[in-house]
């Protein structure tokens, strides 16, 4: 049996981080195994690409939810990244840190370093941002930020314009002082390519003699003696292996894989895992509770001015972008299909934005079997302004099946499941109306496609948003961090609750979700994380 130090599970965006981080001293020796293969694929590679790796069993676990009532009884498509980087190399790169608010309720409720101004320096720190530096930004970093406000379409100003008669401010920065507004995204995106966890920090630490990374390896289970985490058990090509670990074993496979491993391996709701015959090494109801996701839907429009899909549905402009692209690493294809958006309270009289909202130059009304729809937009000249609730009352669960490691888990959202969440985005899309009714947009607005004029009553537009709403690939929480031991998953230093040499370092451990793209949060805690591994072994 091979022996490290630390034996990472998952190189996603946390796991990547956290090899970088721990390797960099050359004291430690580091194992991370990936169940996926490799990131060096072109639709990988190129930022509009992920329309490709959207189905890509080769990149993507290609999960599904269970059919949900709060979506009509749709079974939601979940996308998440089994290659190099993890969902870090298929997602759609906007870089959202979160609100100050969001980090001071997790140290708030008993996490001790989690605050927003403990975790400024680590955002910071993390960052490459290519509008400079500030108070809040940070300049050098692994992590190239684009500044795409030169690039965007030229719809994009109307848009921009449109929700500022709507009453929100125009906002340079949503990582900045404030988040509420309407702006320009800023993507993780350099010279053209993705920029994912596994280029940031993967690639560098592989470099190092102290870091051996294992793709296409599914760990089955955690070895215990005791309660105490020894090493993991894998499967490759067929193989059955086995590592140990000198000092931890580290979770990171994000907020489906972490819960089922942790059943997998013993530790959760003991009659779920005693009805599996599944030994318990630690009864723990919370592992795989408490599921926490972002939902979204989008108002398409038909207008009176080209937009993106001009260019990207016919052969000769797919053509023209494509070797725009691979001559010049820039056009369409060089950024991400989310060009602006903003955040908007649904109430006045809240004190923070609680809903998020996505500006795009071209519509997908039209769908097209076994892609997203990115690179084949709609025959006529059309946009679309989604939006997404930023903290969801709605509570779901992540559940094994079978105690076979093979065997997707039962993935239950619970969307829609509380009159919160219903009203508060019943408000937000009549604002997203309220927007495109103004003057900047509705001048060359010929008709809303999606849902239409019709759909006009409350009960016709929540009806409308059951139907057409889905996870915008944020799912947090599995693996809650809290001091409470019967209410939580990990402490506040992510050490697994009623165990020991085993931590979870991913955005499962997420005490509530944050406000906006989770990518961000998801670096920043395999950062902090690293942080309090090295400190606990000195």
């Amino acid at each position: 049996m091979d022996t490290y130090d630390f034996i990472i599970v998952g190189a996603g965006s946390a796991g990547s981080v956290l090899a970088e981080r721990l390797s960099a001293n050359g004291r430690h020796s580091v194992l991370i195994l990936e169940a996926g293969g490799t990131d060096r694929r072109f639709y990988v590679q190129m930022p509009l690409g992920y329309g490709k790796t959207f189905y890509d069993p080769a990149v993507n676990w290609n999960y599904r939810a269970e059919p949900d009532p709060g979506l009509a009884g749709n079974a939601d498509h979940w996308p998440r990244g089994k290659l190099l980087g993890g969902s870090s190399s298929i997602n759609a790169m906007v870089w959202i840190r979160g609100q100050r608010e969001d980090f001071d309720a997790w140290a708030a409720a008993g996490n001790p370093g989690w605050s927003y101004d403990d975790l400024l320096p680590i955002f910071k720190a993390i960052e490459d941002n290519e509008a400079g530096e500030d108070e809040w930004r940070g300049s050098g970093g692994p992590v190239h930020v684009k500044d795409c406000r030169p690039l965007v379409h030229p719809l994009t100003k109307r848009y921009l314009q449109a929700g500022q008669q709507a009453g929100l401010p125009l906002n340079p920065d949503f990582n900045g002082k404030s988040q509420e507004g309407v702006g320009v995204y800023q993507i993780t995106a350099r010279d053209g390519r993705r920029m994912s966890a596994a280029r940031a920090f993967l690639r560098p630490a592989m470099k190092r003699g102290n870091v051996r990374v294992v793709t296409h390896a599914l760990v089955t289970r955690i070895l215990f003696e005791g309660t105490h985490a020894v090493g993991i058990e894998y499967e490759q090509r067929g193989q059955k292996k086995q590592a140990h670990a000198g000092r931890e074993v580290i979770l990171s496979g994000g907020s489906v894989n972490s819960p089922q491993l942790l059943q997998l391996s013993g530790i959760g709701p003991a009659s779920l895992l005693q009805g599996l015959g599944i030994p318990v090494i630690h009864a723990n109801d919370n592992v795989g509770a408490n599921l926490q996701d972002h939902l979204g839907i989008n108002y398409s429009f038909k207008g009176r001015l080209p937009t993106l899909n001009q260019i990207l549905r016919p052969w000769w402009g797919k053509m023209l972008v494509g070797m725009q692209y691979l001559l010049l690493r820039n056009g369409p294809l060089s950024l991400s299909m989310n060009a602006a958006g903003g955040f908007f309270r649904t109430d006045p009289s809240i004190t923070r934005s609680n809903m998020q909202l996505y500006f795009q130059a071209f519509s997908t009304v039209i769908p097209k079997t076994g892609e997203r729809p990115i690179l084949t937009p709609d025959p006529w000249p059309g946009f679309s302004i989604g939006l997404s609730n930023c903290r969801p009352s709605s509570r779901g669960e992540i559940m094994i099946r079978s105690a076979d490691p093979h065997d997707h888990p039962r993935i239950v959202p619970n969307a829609y499941s509380t009159e919160q969440d219903v009203a508060e985005m019943l408000a937000a899309v009549k604002f997203v109306r309220k927007i495109a009714a103004q003057p900047a947009l509705a001048e060359i607005i010929e008709e809303e496609v999606l849902p239409g004029p019709s759909i006009t009553s409350d009960d016709d537009l929540i009806l409308d948003f059951r139907k057409r709403s889905g996870t915008v690939y944020h799912p947090v929480s599995t693996c809650r961090m809290g001091r409470d031991a019967l209410r939580n998953v990990v402490d506040p230093r992510l050490r697994v609750h009623g165990v020991s040499g085993l931590r979870v370092i991913d955005a499962s451990i997420f005490p509530d979700n944050i406000s906006g793209n989770t990518n961000a949060a998801s670096i920043m805690t395999g950062w902090k994380g690293a942080q309090m591994v090295l400190e606990d072994q000195s």
